[in-house]
């Protein structure tokens, strides 16, 4: 069988590939490769510029036509990469030999051949690498998508804050809030966890077999190949430069910014659900495209498909993102193999993350209001109204206030006229009792509004 859409294994390449096509260039073998042949070049330009005898500063145009390697990286050069590695059966091998294979024709980088990879081992470009793809996928892809959503939540929260809305804790009818301030409430959550997502070092080290520069100090014994490590990864790769390292980087940071994802997609699945809930409950309508059905056997139906689709990716997601939070930190002695192939799937997790989130901003916009539905429900729970009564019994000095509303409105009807009813013959000053009467639940928000509009 050809492979197609349609008989890929993963339905991120499959049924949903078009949804991550901005991820899939970073973050798959292509992206790896990518960013290997960028560590590679640095690596080897910063050498030339280290003032070694043997190898003396990279002419302009030699910078110019490495730098364009990575600049220009297409799959025509992935390819050439594999093609070694069916030889080399060694992925950074072939990397090492496919950029040595460009320098013919150019004498000055031809002699300079040896000094490609020169001290490395596989993992000082394998984790810069990793750290690279990290670094474009979340600034370029991931932060940017939850950027989306915080716009479109906090429109929201300001469009909706006056639209006042039946709380339910445990389910059962509780003290009004409006629309806008839950949708508030989700903002600054998500801007929370975006924040911690963006704050999360991404590091990286080039120190050699077991992180001791060995081999560095053999060939070059009085040079301070820390600092130039540093240098490195610092000021020609951006990364955080981390100098206390086995043979691999710890992965420590990995596993911080993976639960810092996981965190995010947690409170929107969150989110999703309420939404699920609030549609069902038709205090939210959904608009339909022509020609799409929401059942095959019930037409009438519109299904919140999108918030159903979001939680099951966001899910996915984190069942992958929680395997390497746990895992990746964990290496045997000063190396084991395990962490290689499960690196290799962060871009399985991210790319539901972002299926998920594309389903959700998908979803947000296909709300419509129904203020109808929620005056309804407002209006048949008088009940709400126990809280204020009994709270201003009791700053006038009132006998049981709790008991006397609980006794009156527990596991009871009540209605507009039995609430004020029990208000009007309250022993209290004219203008509280005038001042309870005028309530209704739709006017008892508190601080919702001015709460939902602040937020920004």
């Amino acid at each position: 069988m050809t492979t197609t859409a349609l008989s890929a294994l993963s339905p991120l390449d499959g049924r949903y590939a078009p949804k991550l096509a901005a991820l899939r260039p970073l973050l798959s073998e292509f992206g790896l490769m990518h960013r290997r042949v960028q560590v590679e070049v640095e690596w080897f330009i910063a050498l030339s510029d280290a003032g070694f005898a043997e190898f003396r500063p990279l002419s302009e145009a030699a910078r110019g036509l490495l730098r364009g390697l990575v600049l220009h990286f297409a799959e025509a050069d992935a390819q050439a990469i594999k093609d070694i590695e069916k030889t080399t059966n060694h992925d950074v091998k072939a990397v090492e030999y496919w950029l040595k294979s460009r320098f013919e024709g150019h004498g000055e980088l031809l002699a300079a051949g040896e000094f490609v990879h020169f001290a490395c081992t596989s993992e000082d470009i394998n984790n810069t690498s990793h750290a690279l793809m990290l670094k474009a996928a979340r600034d370029t892809v991931m932060l940017p998508a939850l950027d989306r959503l915080l716009a479109r939540l906090t429109q929201m929260a300001h469009a909706l804050a006056a639209v006042p809305m039946l709380s339910r804790t445990h389910g059962q009818t509780a003290s009004p809030t409006t629309v806008g301030k839950e949708v508030a409430n989700v903002a600054a959550r998500l801007a929370s966890a975006r924040a911690r997502i963006a704050a999360v070092p991404l590091l990286a080290k080039m120190n050699g077999a077991v992180g001791n520069y060995n081999a560095h100090l053999a060939a070059y014994p009085g040079f301070d190949w820390e600092a130039f490590s540093r240098r490195v990864v610092e000021q020609r790769l951006g990364l955080a430069f981390n100098p206390y390292t086995i043979q691999i980087e710890p992965h420590d940071y990995m596993a911080e910014l993976f639960d810092a994802h996981a965190r995010a997609n947690t409170l929107l699945i969150d989110w999703a659900r309420d939404l699920w809930g609030y549609i069902s409950l038709s205090y939210f309508k959904q608009r339909v495209k022509p020609g799409e059905v929401g059942s095959s056997t019930m037409p009438h139906k519109v299904n919140p498909i999108d918030f159903e689709n979001a939680e099951g990716n966001f899910g996915l997601a984190n069942a992958l993102l929680a395997h390497m939070s746990h895992k990746l930190p964990l290496s045997r002695w000063q190396r084991d193999l395990t962490d290689s192939t499960v690196l290799r799937n962060m871009g399985v997790a991210l790319g539901y993350a972002l299926l998920a989130c594309d389903s959700l901003a998908r979803g947000l916009d296909k709300l419509e209001i129904n203020p109808a539905a929620l005056a309804a429900d407002l209006d048949a729970a008088w009940e709400v109204l126990a809280e204020p009564v009994q709270t201003v019994m009791r700053r006038h000095g009132l006998p049981d206030p709790y008991a006397q509303l609980k006794d009156f409105t527990q596991g009871k009807p009540i209605t507009r006229e039995l609430m004020q009813g029990f208000i009007k013959a309250l022993p209290l000053p004219a203008a509280e009792r005038q001042r309870l009467l005028d309530m209704t639940p739709a006017s008892y928000t508190g601080l919702a509004e001015p709460l939902a509009r602040r937020w920004s």
